[in-house]
């Protein structure tokens, strides 16, 4: 659905985006990461159509970007890391602003106002958007993105600077349009919601790609592997406490097969035993401090 080939970014002599080449498929929600000015916001751009790229080439729905940009860009739902709302109007003012822009007859585009502000909890129809709460106006802007019911949504920061609770309602909105069957790439700085709901995720440092994989593959490759045992003793023993329990953790699997035999040999009692993988949070840090 949509496939970067061997893409750069330069603006005078600085190189913002270097060589990147990916492909998104139909249906996929794919997490782009990277630190501040790795090129994250410069890839949705140009993906967007909104900026060209200076080399390389960009297909959306088989179209080229560059050339047929037009004719794909209505299917692309595209929603900025700062997006300013109007706030002299309502929320559904606002919108119907942008359908008359999106030229949808007036019914429909009611019907799909009224709709989506029900869905993202915004009921309040006459209170200005100046009015809003932060994470209020950044539904708002959601629903703007959503107005011409895209195929395709490129979010930036859908959740920069929200309260933990909109935050979550946002994130488990995007799982519902994934289940609609829209193909969504998003950037956010929060490492737990990328690892949580996205099918693949890419990892930009400087402008380049470092990984571009499903969580798993990207842990078996880069991540490390703990096993835990938790057991219960009245003795007084060496090990690390967790509550009224011991633990003990090693990345050796005949460690922990030794450390089971020990447990059942002293009659103690096996409360947990499991396997702790590396989080993104950890991985992405370590690249992020490579050399």
């Amino acid at each position: 659905m949509i496939q970067l080939t061997d893409v750069c970014k330069r603006y005078d002599n600085t190189t913002v985006v270097d060589h990147l080449n990916l492909q998104i498929n139909e249906g996929e929600l794919v997490g782009i990461i990277g630190h501040n000015g790795a090129g994250k916001s410069t890839t949705m751009k140009m993906i967007a159509g909104l900026i060209e790229p200076t080399s390389g080439e960009i297909q959306v729905m088989g179209q080229d970007m560059q050339k047929h940009g037009i004719r794909v860009k209505h299917k692309i739902g595209y929603l900025p890391e700062e997006s300013p709302l109007y706030e002299a109007m309502t929320a559904q003012q606002y919108l119907l602003f942008f359908s008359e822009l999106y030229k949808m007859p007036r019914q429909k585009a009611m019907d799909r106002i009224n709709g989506l502000l029900e869905s993202l909890g915004l009921p309040e129809k006459n209170k200005l958007t100046g009015e809003f709460s932060k994470g209020m106006k950044r539904k708002t802007a959601i629903a703007r993105t959503l107005l011409h019911d895209p195929d395709f949504l490129i979010l930036d920061e859908p959740t920069s600077g929200l309260d933990p609770l909109t935050s979550f309602f946002i994130i488990n909105y995007l799982k519902t349009l994934k289940r609609e069957g829209k193909t969504i790439l998003l950037s956010a700085h929060n490492l737990f919601h990328v690892e949580s709901i996205c099918d693949r995720v890419a990892i930009i440092k400087n402008g380049k790609l470092l990984v571009f994989d499903t969580m798993e593959t990207i842990r078996s490759r880069l991540g490390k592997r703990e096993y835990q045992v938790i057991f219960h003793s009245d003795e007084k023993l060496e090990y690390d406490r967790i509550g009224g329990n011991y633990v003990f953790r090693t990345h050796d699997v005949d460690g922990i097969a030794r450390m089971l035999e020990t447990v059942a040999d002293n009659g103690w009692t096996l409360i947990d035993l499991s396997m702790l993988e590396s989080a993104l949070e950890e991985i992405y840090v370590k690249l992020m401090t490579e050399e």
